[in-house]
């Protein structure tokens, strides 16, 4: 897979643009972002289902806490069926310093993420649904099935051990929220945990480098831009990834109480280059092409994630470009 993320913080017209141009520069997938502070990610991806032929689109990443689980498989299956079978279901415990805003940072964790997609795989199969543990359902059912079924790609977010090995276990693919060598050396060796218990059945996996990026002409715009989603990772980040790239607890924790409380221009200006070079594949293309070039040494592939660059249409392109050289 080779993929990119697309943020709806921009209106969906915009968004919509910005697919079309990604599926012709090359891109196999299109994950829309999902936050409750955004724009919804269904209302783009339909926008883009409808312009579009060939990409792959789902939501990156989903939570099964905003919406009912239940509720979420149905638009996730609305997207497969209004696309013609491309779409794909990326779902993970949500981001840490805006689902404290909604009151369930203390719900986050595995098993919701794994009760959700596994129950939505029942639905799109076709079956009615009895369950009772993260969430309740009562003879819940759909009225329709999605073209592609209960083989629906899932992908789940994540980048803790726990939830790499369970994905490896159960699920198609792990987005894991990574950008560095040094973090999916680290995850493929969780991954390879989980797969040692996953079923014959279940067929490949995909470890994908759900990588932020940020590619310019220029490095010093690149590296500027990049500041708003590092400053998103370092602020969620588990204190073992801070501790693999060196970097200081408190700051971390002080950038994730900023960008809680709606201050966000100084959770960004607390972003030190460090952090950059820790969570951002940063720089010209051919920068960005060598740190493509590490992570895949790692990685079965990647997604092009925010920022993308300080221009969004050129950036698109870079991106495409500095994923072709890694490639070669």
């Amino acid at each position: 897979m080779f993929g990119i993320e697309l943020t709806p913080e921009h209106p969906v017209e915009r968004i919509t643009d910005l697919g079309v141009q990604a599926e012709a520069a090359g891109y196999g997938t299109l994950f829309v972002s999902s936050h409750y502070n955004n724009r919804d990610p269904f209302a783009a991806l339909h926008r883009i289902g409808a312009e579009t032929d060939d990409i792959r689109l789902g939501p990156g990443v989903s939570n099964p806490f905003e919406t009912h689980p239940v509720r979420l498989a149905s638009k996730v299956a609305t997207v497969d069926e209004a696309t013609g079978g491309r779409g794909v279901f990326g779902i993970g415990p949500g981001d840490p310093s805006t689902v404290k805003n909604l009151g369930f940072a203390d719900d986050r964790g595995l098993r919701p993420v794994l009760e959700a997609f596994k129950t939505a795989q029942r639905l799109w199969a076709g079956e009615r649904v009895d369950h009772d543990g993260t969430f309740a359902a009562s003879d819940a059912g759909l009225n329709y099935e999605p073209p592609s079924g209960a083989d629906l790609p899932v992908y789940v977010g994540g980048e803790g051990p726990h939830m790499c090995r369970m994905a490896a276990k159960h699920a198609d693919g792990l987005l894991f929220n990574g950008s560095h060598a040094a973090d999916l050396a680290w995850a493929r060796e969780q991954v390879e945990k989980g797969k040692a218990d996953r079923p014959d059945e279940r067929g490949g996996f995909d470890l994908a480098a759900y990588a932020s990026v940020s590619v310019a002409e220029d490095r010093a715009a690149a590296r500027e831009a990049a500041r708003p989603p590092v400053a998103f990772i370092t602020g969620g980040a588990a204190p073992p990834v801070l501790d693999r790239h060196d970097l200081d607890h408190e700051t971390a924790d002080e950038i994730g109480d900023r960008i809680s409380a709606g201050e966000f221009s100084a959770a960004f200006e607390l972003v030190t280059p460090a952090m950059i070079d820790a969570f951002c594949m940063t720089g010209t293309v051919d920068d960005v092409a060598e740190q493509m070039a590490a992570v895949t040494d790692h990685a079965d592939s990647i997604v092009v994630g925010s920022p993308l660059g300080p221009d969004l249409d050129a950036a698109v392109e870079l991106a495409a470009e500095a994923h072709a050289r890694a490639m070669d």
